[in-house]
């Protein structure tokens, strides 16, 4: 991959200063090309930092929404919080100054976040891409897989592994003087030669994007056959059978369906917002890095300014766009993300104190040891009020009990 701050970076360093000859004339960007520049990068970059930031708060922040798969995107929301600010905002100097101005250490560090975003973002789709065919295709293996500490213990080495991959980069990036006729530029370019560089650029290409998305294609045809066109495997703890539950309250009589079906279309929904996450991640990427493959095979590269600021406005259109996708697809992150704006009405996070201690007695009885994070994950999963839906091998015991102690049906009604 090449660096996506500076245009002339893509030329490489065999093409800079050699033998005291200059590259030509510099003639500054146009003002059209600045002003365009400026202010779609300053937008996108803007609208992403805010919405990845709300993402991060509403998931640490409130309770019901610490899910596995939630822990994902907020991993991805940090990885394109840092491709928005160290590979977006520069751009913007880059339109200014038409040179590099962070110096030698910003050289290192910026070039070195850049890539640690951008990989972590393709670990983290490719994560949350596995937990949901876990989920949905084998869901008594996820009864111990898909768990919250597993998926914190997952994030973590994530990003051990993509910082310690990185680390290359801060040896492979240094500032270089590119002389031209009329004025010399500073530049954040690589220390080796193109020849060099392609070997590192096709093992980045390939591990951190055709095969992520290679995965992604086969996991998602087989969580979709599963989803869309056969019934939803059953989860052990739920019973096959659907049966309606009445519930007095107030001296009303209410009928609700089973819970099974709710958590099918439920599943369904944060399925296909998922799956448009990593087809935006496809779709995005592509432009720049089919523009790069192209490059490698020219003798002179492609380096049309318009062209390269299309793929860089994809790219950090695609680092700003998941937290719209969730807002538009995800009830729960939409009530979650006007909680937090203090706009719309404001619901209580979990339901009454005496629903909690019942639950969990409940749990207690029936869970036969299994983790309870992963209940957690079961019950968040579904978009209506957790009262309403509790897991069918739940409710049962739960009714007995509501019976044997009046008491507690007291507190209910």
């Amino acid at each position: 991959m090449e660096n996506i701050t500076m245009d002339n970076i893509t030329v490489g360093n065999d093409t800079l200063v050699q033998d005291n000859q200059t590259l030509g004339f510099w003639t500054d960007y146009t003002v059209e090309y600045k002003v365009v520049s400026i202010f779609l990068v300053s937008l996108i970059c803007g609208v992403g930092i805010v919405g990845n930031v709300m993402v991060i708060l509403v998931v640490l922040t409130t309770k019901h929404m610490r899910t596995p798969t939630n822990c994902y995107l907020v991993s991805l929301a940090v990885a394109d919080l840092m491709v928005l600010t160290a590979a977006g905002l520069p751009n913007i100097t880059d339109a200014l100054y038409a040179q590099w101005v962070y110096g030698y250490v910003g050289c290192l560090g910026i070039t070195y976040l850049q890539y640690l975003g951008i990989n972590a973002s393709s670990c983290s789709i490719t994560a949350f891409t596995v937990e949901r065919y876990i989920a949905i295709c084998h869901p008594i293996k996820a009864q111990f897989l898909c768990t919250l500490s597993r998926a914190k213990r997952i994030i973590v080495v994530v990003w051990a592994f993509t910082s310690i991959y990185c680390v290359m980069w801060l040896f492979l990036s240094d500032t270089t003087n590119i002389v031209y006729d009329n004025v010399v530029l500073v530049s954040c370019a690589y220390k080796v030669s193109r020849n060099h560089y392609l070997p590192i650029y096709f093992t980045d290409f390939a591990v951190f994007y055709v095969l992520p998305l290679m995965l992604a294609t086969i996991l998602y045809g087989l969580i979709a056959r599963i989803l869309f066109l056969n019934p939803l495997p059953s989860d052990p703890k739920e019973n096959t059978k659907k049966w309606k539950k009445e519930t007095c309250q107030g001296g009303r009589m209410i009928s609700t369906s089973s819970s099974s079906s709710t958590t099918a279309a439920s599943r369904r929904q944060v399925t296909k917002m998922l799956a448009v996450v990593v087809i935006l991640f496809a779709f995005l990427w592509m432009p720049y890095r089919t523009l790069v493959v192209v490059n490698s095979f020219l003798d002179k590269a492609y380096l049309d300014t318009w062209f390269l600021l299309f793929c860089r406005l994809c790219i950090y259109l695609n680092s700003a766009i998941n937290p719209v996708i969730y807002n538009a697809m995800s009830q729960k992150f939409r009530a979650a993300f006007k909680k937090l704006c203090h706009c719309g009405p404001q619901r209580m996070e979990k339901p009454a104190s005496y629903s909690v201690a019942l639950t969990y007695s409940v749990i207690k009885e029936t869970s036969n040891g299994e983790s309870p994070d992963h209940f957690t994950t079961e019950m968040d999963e579904l978009t209506t009020p957790t009262d309403q839906f509790l897991p069918n091998s739940i409710l049962p015991t739960a009714n007995k009990m509501l019976f044997q102690n009046p008491s507690i049906s007291a507190r209910i009604a």
